[in-house]
């Protein structure tokens, strides 16, 4: 039957993860796991498409299988591919073989939607920013499908770390590198970084071997650089482990400042190993905010814990996905009565938006891989998507309402609140909030710990009757506290930014 011509995305993700559970695995000598792979052409007035990863031949790529093998004499300038795993990128595969993504731009494709990205920390993102770079727009799988294409390649995705070792018939030498930081730095010697740092990271991530052997996955993680029989450490390598990554990249590292009630401030700078600055950032936190909770009007619970959990997830992801491209602009933590704000340079990386952040579980995207690579392997972040959903979580745990993203240019601004008055004071003046009555208060009590909120959910939460609530749930919306959104029965009221 010929496939319509409104396109349902959501239908062929779902369509392109069945077809990825039935990949043919490879036979290797070396034992590991090859992904499954599943790639759909939608095409307005045509049949849909499909081919995963060894169908018509063990070994050959999905992508390749439908555009050369299935498609090759086809038009497909108005075609959408689906597929659920990034395209290997130009370099990644040794010559003559041309990458995946190089086909899809020679089949004048226009749109791709990938489900997760290669986990080959020399090659992620790299066959999307091929894409991006010759006009195809790019766009992501819904996160719950990216959990399943991730559950569905478990085994696959649990030897991310024998895969900083390349599989022996492909090149780790991409042409295109994602960042400058990439490149080796001339001026900068291997006894520059820390030694403690290297080791830490060489007993968390269980690296027993040989110092030879560790040099080796360095450079072939792009940590290490070597030319002119010269080892030499790269940006991300100097910026991982340098004792004074600020010396040569002057925009790394995280400033701190905190503000006390009385007017004065502290101010700190984390500029070492970028791999000891999330700890650190923890450490001088929790010498200063006894309670970082403000429970003067609760019941104080055992809820600090996870409160600290979401800033060092915070100043986590900042490190790993900041913009290094911003050069006038450092990570910061600025910590005052009712937030703590972590700021990152740069806006989300594309094609993830702001709301999707926002949500707390956008599609997962790395713009620096390599650091996100070495943050997970030390147990310091999560590597494939639970992240952000995690801060719901906690925030939930802690009784504190949604950390809130915002673009402060160009910063990438998360505020961690510490009580639901300091969201409120975040939002609108103090003399507004006082002329708020009881029944308004209350009503924002329960509003500041969700995404949203009805009129009949806060008649659950409140025993207020209907009208009561609908004339609560008003005055929050006339002081810019909610904002209203849909009509009717189907009327809801979100936090108001």
């Amino acid at each position: 039957m010929p496939g319509a011509i409104q396109l349902n995305a959501r239908q062929l993700m779902e369509q392109a993860i069945e077809v990825m559970r039935q990949s043919t695995p490879e036979r290797r000598a070396d034992k590991k796991a090859t992904p499954l792979v599943g790639a759909v052409i939608w095409r307005p007035g045509e049949d849909d498409v499909s081919a995963c990863r060894g169908e018509l031949r063990e070994g050959d790529h999905a992508e390749y299988t439908l555009l050369d093998r299935k498609l090759r004499d086809a038009r497909l300038d108005d075609a959408v591919l689906f597929s659920t795993l990034e395209p290997c990128a130009p370099g990644a595969r040794q010559a003559p073989k041309v990458s995946c993504a190089e086909r899809i731009v020679r089949a004048r494709i226009k749109e791709v939607w990938i489900g997760i990205e290669d986990p080959d920390p020399t090659v992620d993102r790299k066959g999307i920013r091929y894409l991006q770079e010759h006009g195809v727009s790019v766009r992501l799988f819904d996160p719950d499908l990216q959990r399943e294409i991730r559950d569905g390649n478990k085994q696959f995705l649990e030897q991310a770390s024998a895969r900083a070792e390349v599989w022996e018939d492909e090149s780790t030498a991409l042409a295109e590198p994602l960042s400058e930081l990439e490149s080796g730095l001339q001026s900068v010697r291997l006894e520059d970084l820390s030694q403690l740092a290297l080791d830490q990271y060489r007993q968390v991530a269980q690296m027993p071997e040989d110092d030879a052997t560790f040099v080796r996955r360095l450079l072939r993680l792009g940590l290490l650089s070597e030319a002119n029989d010269k080892i030499v450490p790269t940006g991300l390598g100097f910026l991982l482990f340098g004792t004074e990554p600020r010396t040569a990249i002057p925009h790394a590292g995280v400033l701190g400042t905190f503000h006390f009630g009385d007017g004065g401030e502290e101010v700190r700078d984390f500029d070492g190993p970028q791999v000891f600055v999330p700890k650190e950032v923890m450490q001088w936190l929790r010498t200063r905010l006894a309670d970082p909770i403000d429970r003067s009007q609760d019941e104080r619970r055992n809820v600090l814990d996870p409160f600290f959990e979401m800033v060092r997830e915070a100043v986590v992801n900042a490190i790993i996905h900041r913009d290094y491209g911003v050069k006038g602009a450092k990570c910061q933590v600025v910590v005052t009565r009712d937030s703590v704000t972590v700021m990152s340079p740069g806006e989300p990386v594309e094609p993830v938006t702001l709301e999707q952040m926002q949500s707390l579980d956008a599609p997962m995207l790395s713009r620096n891989p390599v650091l996100h690579y070495v943050f997970s392997r030390m147990r310091l972040a999560e590597e494939r998507g639970l992240g952000l959903k995690s801060l719901r979580v906690r925030a939930e745990q802690s009784g504190v309402p949604l950390p809130r993203y915002r673009w402060r240019a160009p910063y990438l601004a998360l505020s961690i609140y510490r009580s639901v008055a300091g969201l409120a004071r975040d939002l609108v003046s103090p003399a507004v909030l006082g002329d708020l009555g009881t029944a308004a208060t209350t009503s924002w009590g329960v509003a500041a710990l969700r995404d949203q909120i009805s009129t009949r959910e806060l008649v659950s939460s409140t025993g207020f009757d209907e009208r009561k609530a609908q004339r609560a749930l008003r005055s929050l919306e006339e002081v810019g506290l909610l904002r209203r959104v849909g009509n009717g029965r189907a009327t809801r009221f979100e936090i108001g930014y």
